[in-house]
């Protein structure tokens, strides 16, 4: 089985106790670690696989409470700088009274962004690695670059890379700079995974079909689109592949397509899957990949916190069966 490599933001998520409130009425909130390619480590770590964070951290206090939480998670964290020079990330949240969130982010910028290229090693990746990331650390910074470098490196020893675009617009100058990065970067990935609310705006079409034809460039075999509690659809190999979501009772959404990555993402892993082989796992193994992925995310949508609400392996199973 190959080793999950994520690469990107780690940070504090302000989850607050109250609901259906604007973020500037909150009067409490619950710290708990977070971050979209921290949350996929977290939940291939916790289904049982192997899984390391490339990210750097502050010299702060922020920063000891992340690193000990994703060693309490089983996440390998002997790739993760730290740095006098920016202080730990931090993302107040606002939940609505269906669970869905705002952000407010504190990163201008965060030691995540100062993560340099010279900072990546090319031996770290093996034939059989996975390789994650997202687009909120892809704005210009020099974090950016070492994106570039790890997929360069992942992608020539045989690994294999996954991109879920996340996207964040609060975090980025204008849509149109987000919206032109993540082009810039799906065709580098194997495996894109983009949610049905952000699809027009990556694509520029609104016809499903049509927006999920135009993300198959370059290097891109397959992609996954989330459609919440409805389920998710699997593009591959001029097939698509259908599953449908469970209905739980929401608490939060948050991490809960990262959830549904890892869980997908750790099953492909358990199944040996390598460049050369993507295509054909997928076309034998999509039912139990979505109906896995698809409760991985469901699960932690009843609980607050992205990391903190994971399920185990074994509570996934329960929910599938």
């Amino acid at each position: 089985m190959g080793n999950l490599f994520s690469i990107g933001e780690i940070l504090i998520d302000f989850i607050p106790h109250q609901k259906g409130i604007a973020l500037k009425d909150v009067a409490s909130f619950t710290r708990v670690p977070g971050g979209a390619p921290a949350n996929v480590a977290a939940a291939v770590a916790k289904f049982g696989g192997t899984a390391s964070l490339i990210t750097k951290l502050g010299e702060d206090a922020f920063g000891d409470f992340l690193l000990e939480q994703m060693t309490e998670f089983g996440v390998r964290t002997d790739k993760i700088v730290r740095t006098k020079e920016a202080n730990t990330g931090l993302a107040f949240v606002s939940l609505r009274e269906n669970g869905e969130r705002d952000f407010s982010f504190y990163r201008n910028p965060s030691a995540d962004l100062l993560l340099k290229e010279s900072e990546i090693d090319a031996d770290w990746f093996q034939q059989g690695d996975f390789l994650h990331f997202c687009s909120v650390d892809l704005v210009e910074s020099p974090m950016k670059y070492a994106h570039l470098k790890a997929i360069g490196a992942a992608k020539a020893r045989g690994g294999i890379i996954s991109f879920d675009p996340n996207v964040r617009l609060p975090l980025w100058e204008n849509p149109e700079d987000c919206r032109k990065t993540i082009l810039d970067f799906i065709p580098m990935a194997h495996i894109v995974k983009i949610s049905d609310d952000e699809l027009e705006f990556i694509t520029g079409t609104a016809e499903e079909t049509k927006a999920i034809a135009s993300l198959f460039k370059g290097d891109v075999q397959a992609v996954v689109l989330t459609k919440g509690a409805e389920g998710a659809d699997l593009y591959a190999g001029n097939h698509k592949y259908s599953s449908a979501g469970y209905s739980l009772e929401v608490e939060d959404t948050t991490g809960a397509g990262d959830a549904f990555t890892g869980g997908f993402l750790y099953q492909l892993l358990n199944l040996d899957t390598r460049q050369d082989n993507l295509e054909a796992v997928l076309s034998e193994h999509h039912q139990e990949l979505l109906a896995f992925a698809n409760a991985s995310g469901a699960l932690v949508t009843t609980g607050k916190g992205a990391i903190s609400a994971l399920p185990t392996k074994e509570q996934v199973l329960q929910l599938m069966k």
